[in-house]
């Protein structure tokens, strides 16, 4: 794989899992937080490390929304869903146009309890990749990865037997981010055609949620069988 730039948008469990792989397979990562001066690599974050530790663990960089932007080209928007589209714009559109950018947050709505819903202003016929895609109409928005943990997403090995990464959106988008998905193993990337296409796999993340709340593990994921 030829190495690339590629930015996390958000600084999560899910940012640092998928910018320490991609280090890892040899490509130059910066994470992206709001602000990244005072405690920003000293600060806990939610079910993951401090960005200081990652960078001692990775070499990769940490800046601010625009700067990792302006680093990728490849971004990834790891941000809450809810929280997406100020952070992106905090990125800003410049900084994404012609850019491919992989949207895997998920709108959800966990003021009700468990299992979540969809925050009301994704639970129309629109969806938060869609959202995205009109609000930067010059980025090569794909959603994919958000239907399953962050550790499956770089080590798909981890849920036994066939499973399936969904992918919806851009298709010069969908080349790129399918040839990262191979590079972590996965065999078997499902096209769900346009943007439009993220609506399904938004929409599945309560039923993901449902079942870890269960059965208590995050190993796990849905795969198509077709007669």
């Amino acid at each position: 794989m030829i190495e690339m730039k590629i930015a996390m948008i958000g600084a999560g469990a899910v940012g640092q899992t998928l910018g320490a792989a991609l280090v890892a397979k040899g490509h130059n990562v910066m994470i992206g937080v709001r602000d990244p001066g005072g405690d920003a690599l000293t600060k806990a974050r939610s079910n993951a490390g401090t960005l200081g530790d990652w960078v001692a663990r990775t070499n990769g960089r940490v800046g601010s929304f625009a700067d990792a932007a302006r680093h990728g080209e490849v971004i990834f928007n790891v941000t809450s869903g809810g929280g997406s589209l100020e952070a992106l714009t905090a990125a800003g559109p410049e900084n994404l146009n012609g850019k491919v950018l992989v949207d895997v947050a998920n709108p959800l709505d966990f003021s009700q309890g468990m299992p979540p819903l969809l925050l009301g202003q994704y639970a129309g016929p629109t969806s938060l990749a869609e959202q995205i895609q009109a609000a930067f109409p010059g980025a090569h928005v794909v959603k994919a990865f958000n239907t399953i943990a962050a550790a499956v997403m770089v080590q798909p090995s981890l849920v036994p037997g066939d499973h399936d990464l969904f992918i919806a959106g851009h298709d010069t988008g969908k080349a790129a981010v399918t040839e990262i998905a191979k590079g972590f193993g996965w065999k078997h990337i499902v096209d769900l055609g346009d943007i439009k296409g993220a609506r399904a796999t938004e929409g599945l993340l309560p039923i993901w949620v449902r079942i870890w709340n269960v059965t208590g593990g995050f190993s796990h994921n849905f795969h198509l069988a077709k007669g």
